[in-house]
């Protein structure tokens, strides 16, 4: 059980960071076209990245109780 705890807390929080990236995406994507001389496509992409990162660790934190408490049930 332990060993399928660590594996859907996984994926869940890649897809849960993976929302957020894309939803991160969209909102950048709609200043990029609108302000090109103050935003640039780079500016968008790091700032992918630096989401990801940090919706990670955030979800990974969370959704591990989560799932306990789901499989508990």
């Amino acid at each position: 059980m332990e060993k399928k705890l660590g594996i859907y807390s996984l994926v869940a929080s890649i897809v849960t960071s993976i929302i957020i990236v894309l939803f991160f995406y969209i909102l950048a994507d709609g200043k990029v076209s609108t302000n090109p001389e103050i935003y640039k496509p780079i500016d968008m992409y790091a700032g992918m990245a630096y989401t990801f990162v940090l919706s990670m660790i955030v979800s990974a934190s969370i959704w591990p109780g989560i799932i306990e408490k789901k499989m508990k049930e």
